[in-house]
């Protein structure tokens, strides 16, 4: 109670402080001048949105790009006659005048340009090409451009996610980060991603949706652009992975009336159809709408495993007037999926040669799994004045799996298994409300960019996963003798079809959450969050300092006393970025995150949060006026409190795997991005990253002394690159070549001092062909035919059994997509 008022006391201060701030006699002197706003929207001749179109008042040194639906905007205009310029390099400037009258009445001043989206893609414009984002999305909350802010921040562009002809966030989008790495745990549906020596959680529009094993894995229909952010982020949540986050943008109404269909297939049976419409619903203009639909079948290159999912994703938006506007957004994906994974085994070794590529360790007998999961959100925004603004939203997620798992209870070296049979049900609820005021002041010569605001998350999760079956039986085969035996299953030449008689029968009558309740899969957390953050402006704002603090409450709710969690931790964050020149940035940067744990050891022991620190250096750069960009970054993270396996062999209770604490890592690297247009139609996504992660303290009863050994799951080496080429002439005019390259090297699994995974190469190519609202892409994913890329490894151990067995993903073997867009 004490730590909800002094939550409840933190906001009202942030909040009448604002309120103090904007009711100030100055202020209100300042805004209640007749000043006047210019704005408006930019589109192509096939009514598209015009994003990035270069847009200035002739005569001043006011000059803006229009955002992704095409908008600009000119505030704090005094009274007068304006020359209002829209230039694309290559194409006729237009121009019109505007007369603002002294009642500062605000004029809506449009454009229709002559060349249509796809040639507006290809044109050199001040912003650079398809790749390049220069701001991130307002779920962020940062007002300054990605080239000023003192983080580490890369956007995956819409179009980046086009040309590689993704289809959901698990597909290949860590190749356009620096160091991001999936792990593909149960790669069917989740995205487990790892950044900087730690599994890093998933956001959605600003919200940490980060379940048990989840999120479900957002469909690429309803993404409008995915960010990574490096390192902690105070200014969003301080209990997080001090390795950073993703943030999945999902896409908005523009107010543009836009529609379009795609068509897809591809190797292993895959089909896929999504429709996209964007437009108005009242002639006011008003009432805006975006519908995303999806359907896809996919099976796996695994025998007999699939992957059939539907996606339905409205969104309504409501402009109140001219300040307000209130937005309900609704996702529902369905996945029906026949087992967790694409896993392969060996007892000898990772990638054995002698398992084959499309070895399926499940059965086609067994029933398949199905998942349904539910978002809703509801945002309000709102313009206090030309300096400040409010928002708030809520969010509503529910999630339900009913399904059963398969996984290897005994393998031994000649490849034969047995397999034990689990259920696999499990069931989320998780809450979320934000609110949060940020805008622009200045005292004297400097200049402030302020951020205050609150967060609350309350996060319910229940699983079954109890064990039915130690061993599948198959039919028994008969022997010259007469006699019977069972078949038995292997690795290296598996006979699938298991007896009807042979799979036990899971009674689903008792509640899920009943049935989790007298396990360890019935968990509570709650959190609540109070921060403030000022960006200071110093000598024309070429110098920049951010100051930020926050506070958190957290809870996780035991079954015990013992095992309840209570945490309550200030965080501070310091930033200073100095531009060198207006195209180059160099930047230092502190930041904290801690992450509440929950469960107990072995004694019972409640554990405490893991602590990050972030101390991290970086320089970024345009070139060519903008249109490509690059950073270079260093850093050093200290996990304290993290948790290392309980090593003991007395330690142990039938199957459970117990953990002690009191471990430290050192997370160290360089970090190196570019992208953008290095010329006309020559569009580039390049990174490099090397990290070095390793255990610099562990628990003093440890039996097994892991210090300096490598954190689990590190990559020392990572490089990708994609290479976009477009002809814009001749003969040749509208098509498209790309292609890109995924190298991994230096790759640890388990606790070891060196490398232990094969190292990692993939090289994908394709060619695409676009003409007015046609549009047709042709992609061929590892193009070399690779037969044992691993996306993922371990060395497992059952504690029921003690034997030891590899497990490992591997990449499929060569395969196609084609696409095919049409635009109404």
């Amino acid at each position: 109670m004490n730590c909800l008022i002094k939550l409840r006391s933190l906001f009202l201060v942030a909040v009448f402080g604002s309120l103090a701030l904007l009711l100030s006699p100055a202020l209100l002197a300042q805004t209640n001048l007749p000043k006047g706003i210019i704005s408006g929207q930019i589109t192509t001749a096939d009514n598209e949105p015009a994003e990035s179109v270069a847009v200035q008042l002739a005569g001043t040194e006011k000059m803006t790009l229009t955002s992704e639906t095409g908008f600009y905007i000119f505030k704090n205009l005094p009274a007068g006659t304006y020359h209002v310029n829209v230039t694309v390099k290559g194409y006729k400037s237009l121009e019109t005048t505007v007369v603002l009258a002294e009642n500062g009445k605000q004029n809506n001043i449009s454009f229709k340009l002559e060349l249509s989206d796809a040639q507006l893609a290809e044109v050199v414009v001040s912003s650079g090409g398809r790749y390049k984002v220069d701001r991130v999305s307002s779920s962020l909350r940062l007002q300054s451009p990605i080239l000023e802010t003192p983080q580490n921040i890369q956007v995956i562009s819409k179009r980046t996610l086009a040309d590689q002809q993704v289809f959901d966030i698990v597909d290949g989008i860590t190749r356009n980060v620096s160091g991001a790495t999936r792990m593909g745990h149960w790669d069917n549906q989740y995205a487990n991603i790892r950044m900087r020596g730690s599994k890093i959680p998933a956001f959605r529009n600003g919200m940490n949706i980060e379940a048990s094993w989840g999120p479900t894995a957002e469909d690429a229909a309803m993404i409008e652009n995915i960010e990574f952010v490096k390192g902690p982020a105070g200014f969003m949540l301080a209990a997080g992975e001090p390795g950073g986050f993703y943030n999945v943008v999902t896409k908005k109404p523009t107010g543009m009336n836009h529609q379009s269909v795609t068509f897809s297939a591809g190797s292993f049976s895959t089909y896929r159809a999504a429709v996209d419409l964007d437009g108005k619903l009242s002639k006011d203009g008003r009432l805006l709408y975006r519908l995303n639909l999806a359907g896809q079948q996919k099976d796996y290159f695994t025998k007999y495993n699939f992957n059939n999912r539907v996606l339905v994703a409205p969104v309504i938006k409501y402009m109140i007037d001219d300040k307000t506007s209130v937005t309900f957004e609704y996702s529902y994906q369905a996945i029906k999926y026949l087992s967790n994974g694409n896993y392969s085994f060996s007892k000898i070794k990772l990638a054995d040669e002698g398992v084959a590529n499309d070895f399926f360790y499940g059965d086609p007998s067994l029933a398949p799994g199905k998942i349904k999961d539910h978002s809703v959100y509801v945002y309000l925004n709102h313009q206090l004045n030309d300096h400040w603004k409010a928002h708030a939203q809520v969010a509503y997620f529910n999630f339900s799996m009913i399904a059963n798992s398969v996984w290897p209870s005994y393998l031994d070296s000649a490849g034969n298994m047995r397999r034990a049979f689990s259920i696999g049900d499990e069931a989320g609820e998780n809450r979320f409300a934000q609110m949060s005021f940020s805008g622009e002041e200045r005292t004297g010569s400097i200049r402030h960019r302020i951020l205050a605001g609150v967060d609350f998350g309350n996060k319910k999760f229940w699983g079954d996963f109890r064990q039915f079956s130690p061993n599948l039986r198959f039919d028994r085969v008969r022997k010259p003798d007469g006699t019977t035996e069972e078949r038995v299953f292997n690795i290296y030449n598996p006979i699938y079809g298991l007896p009807a008689d042979s799979i036990p029968q899971i009674d689903r009558s008792v509640n899920l959450r009943t049935r989790a309740g007298a396990t360890v899969y019935a968990t509570v957390t709650n959190y609540g969050s109070a921060y403030v953050q000022d960006e200071l402006g110093f000598l024309n704002n070429k110098l920049r300092l951010s100051l930020g603090l926050r506070f958190t409450y957290a809870e996780t709710v035991g079954k015990t006393k013992a095992a309840d969690v209570k945490d309550h931790v200030f965080s501070p964050r310091a930033g200073l970025s100095f531009s060198i020149d207006k195209q180059t940035s160099v930047y230092a940067l502190y930041d904290q995150s801690f992450v509440p744990v929950s469960g107990t050891d072995y004694f019972g022991n409640a554990f405490k949060p893991i602590k990050g620190n972030d101390l991290e250096f970086g320089i970024k750069k345009e070139w060519f006026g903008g249109r490509w960009v690059s950073s270079a970054t260093v850093y050093q993270i200290d996990r304290v409190n993290a948790l290392t396996p309980d090593t003991d062999p007395t330690h142990t209770n039938g199957s459970t795997t117990f953990q002690v604490q009191l471990g430290e890592t050192r997370s160290k690297g360089v970090e190196v991005d570019l992208n953008g247009e290095l010329a006309k139609g020559l569009n580039l996504v390049m990174n490099y990253a090397y990290t070095s992660s390793k255990i610099t303290k562990e628990s003093p009863n440890q039996t097994t002394k892991t210090v300096g050994n490598v954190t689990p799951n590190t990559v020392g080496h990572i490089t990708n690159g994609w290479l976009s080429y477009r002809f814009t002439g001749g003969a040749l005019n509208g098509i498209g070549l790309n292609g890109g390259i995924q190298w991994l090297a230096e790759r640890y699994t388990g606790t070891t001092q060196t490398p232990n995974m094969p190292n990692y190469f993939r090289a994908d190519a394709g060619i695409s062909y676009q003409k007015n609202k046609m549009g047709l892409s042709l992609l061929v994913n590892n193009l070399l035919d690779a037969q044992r890329l691993l996306t993922a490894g371990s060395l497992d151990t059952n504690p029921a059994s003690k034997t030891t067995f590899y497990s490992y993903i591997v990449e499929p073997r060569r395969n196609l997509r084609m696409s095919i867009t049409y635009k109404l």
